[in-house]
């Protein structure tokens, strides 16, 4: 996979735009029609108290996530990137699709807060490898960087 492209066209692709949602939305699709071999590509938004639902690619999804609950809530909480090879042996992981079998989550400060985390699944076990983890996170630092720049939440 090529990251440092995927990364230059998030860049283009936001470039003059003033709305979140926006660019988040077409970060998602990015990714999603990307990588390859996923069933979801999305985000989670820290509302304060619970990460909700945001732009996303993919089948339907659970709407609220407990800060500390499955692995979007464990990268919440605890600030750090979740790989996980086989999301049925983590502990308190969060059935929204059955389908998913391996999970990357990534999470998100704008501003040095919490602004959400970017969850992606996969129908395979252990899809996603440490370039896929250090591909990604650099896709998302940019992103953050987008966000923080970004006045408008939605329009």
């Amino acid at each position: 996979m090529d990251y440092k492209l995927i990364t230059e066209q998030l860049s283009a692709l936001s470039e003059g735009v003033t709305s979140r949602v926006t660019v988040l939305s077409n970060a998602s699709a990015l990714l999603y029609h990307s990588l390859g071999r996923l069933n979801w590509c999305g985000f989670y938004l820290f509302d304060g108290k619970d990460l909700i639902l945001g732009p996303f690619q993919g089948r339907t999804a659970c709407v609220k996530i407990p800060l500390g609950r499955g692995v979007c809530g464990t990268a919440a909480a605890t600030g750090k990137t979740q790989n996980v090879p086989d999301v049925h042996k983590f502990a308190g992981h969060i059935a929204c699709d059955g389908a998913s079998n391996s999970e990357l989550v990534i999470p998100l400060y704008v501003g040095g807060a919490l602004y959400g985390v970017l969850d992606i699944d996969s129908p395979e076990y252990c899809r996603f490898s440490q370039e896929d983890e250090e591909g990604i996170t650099s896709f998302a630092r940019l992103l953050t960087d987008i966000i923080g720049k970004t006045e408008k939440e939605i329009i």
